[in-house]
């Protein structure tokens, strides 16, 4: 009965090292990732899908709501305004992104757009919109996803915001 024991804290504790081992090259990896330069160019192609896929996301959205039992209602227009939020702070961030020399200079215009985000992905966690809206809502969640790491910035629906 000892040996049994003994056999199985040797196994759990070896679990427990070869899982902490394999967990270092991992973060390691994420952090140089994380550090990674990109060129401007790189971050002009990733704000592009981010408004391509923004594009798509609202016209379905809308859809969406208008197809909802918040059709009508102040809940509707308020979610409407969450849309259109992250529309313009997209705006702004290609304007301030295509006059500024480096793209870290628009930091701040991308934390408006994870800021506008938020609202969003709060809104669609707590209501069902459909399949499509929904798979429309995580492409754009993923790209900005890409976009806040970038910029080293928390994610939508991180509790940074």
């Amino acid at each position: 009965m000892r040996d049994f024991l003994t056999r199985r804290v040797f196994i759990a504790l070896g679990a427990v090292c070869a899982l902490l081992i394999l967990t270092v090259p991992a973060e390691a990896q994420r952090r140089r990732l994380r550090q990674r330069g990109y060129s401007k160019n790189e971050v002009h192609n990733i704000i592009k899908r981010v408004e391509t896929r923004s594009d798509s996301f609202i016209r379905q959205f809308d859809r969406a709501l208008d197809r909802s039992r918040l059709d009508g209602t102040n809940r509707e227009d308020r979610l409407n305004q969450y849309a259109r939020s992250l529309e313009r702070a997209l705006d702004e961030l290609r304007g301030e992104f295509d006059r500024k020399e480096s793209y870290l200079e628009t930091r701040p215009e991308v934390r408006r757009c994870l800021d506008s985000a938020t609202d969003i992905d709060v809104a669609m966690r707590n209501r069902r919109l459909g399949a499509e809206t929904e798979r429309q809502w995580a492409l754009l969640r993923a790209e900005l996803n890409t976009l806040a790491n970038v910029y080293n910035l928390p994610f939508v629906g991180s509790s940074g915001y």
